[in-house]
């Protein structure tokens, strides 16, 4: 004959299981997924972007940074 208690706990320790295992697996992505993809970082290349087209420093000041940062990458 079936025992009902033990059936229903199977069922629920996989349904836990399962839950357990999502968790660990989001963890793991979340963790190492590449961050720079969705959100850009403050480079100097970046805040220099911004200040130009901000209008803070001229074209010449603006090529002449931008050529010393490309320079020591």
């Amino acid at each position: 004959m079936f025992h009902f208690m033990n059936m229903n706990m199977t069922l629920f320790h996989g349904f836990g299981m399962l839950i357990f295992w999502g968790i660990i697996v989001f963890l793991i992505f979340s963790i190492f997924s590449n961050k720079e993809n969705k959100y850009e970082k403050d480079t100097a290349i970046n805040i220099l972007k911004e200040k130009f087209a901000s209008g803070d420093i001229s074209e010449e000041e603006y090529k002449s940074k931008k050529k010393v940062l490309e320079e020591n990458k």
